[in-house]
């Protein structure tokens, strides 16, 4: 479960995630809604590695328009 605590992410604030891994997207994307929430902007998404295989940059793209990068992507599942 992932949760903000509401003076963490105010609506002024602009946020980058990143995170060491991202395969299927899923806490990629309940990271982009709970930044929605907060009334945040979305300036991109980071990550050290991106198991491609899993498609990831599809699931987040439907979620948000914001950039995403990866250092290494690997066409693994």
């Amino acid at each position: 479960k992932l949760a903000l605590e509401a003076a963490e992410v105010v609506p002024e604030d602009k946020v980058l995630i990143v995170d060491d891994l991202i395969a299927t997207g899923g806490t990629a994307v309940a990271m982009v809604k709970l930044i929605g929430q907060a009334g945040a902007e979305l300036v991109g998404l980071g990550f050290l590695l991106e198991l491609a295989g899993f498609k990831p940059r599809e699931v987040v793209a439907q979620a948000t328009g914001a950039d995403f990068y990866s250092l290494v992507s690997v066409d693994a599942k």
